[in-house]
């Protein structure tokens, strides 16, 4: 059974084939990765998301109803100096 999180939803899946849990954001263009264990796909999702984000603000390309959140979370994360 698929999982689901946060403002977007993130699905979840064991591909039982490659031995990973395989995730997909279906309201940012269905981007997917994976990962070994859960924890390791979700935190690879988030920086998937955060990725994206961060493309779509450089290129001011609109952002899909439900990211208010991460677009506030986005704007206070620390910049590289």
């Amino acid at each position: 059974m698929p999982l689901v999180s946060g403002p977007f939803k993130i699905v979840l899946e064991w591909d039982a084939e490659d031995h990973v849990w395989v995730s997909h954001v279906p309201q940012l263009g269905d981007i997917s990765t994976y990962g070994d264990t859960l924890e390791e796909a979700i935190s690879q999702t988030r920086e998937a998301i955060l990725g994206y984000l961060e493309t779509a603000a450089e290129q001011q390309i609109p952002l899909p109803d439900g990211s208010d959140v991460l677009r506030a979370a986005l704007e206070r994360r620390p910049t590289a100096v």
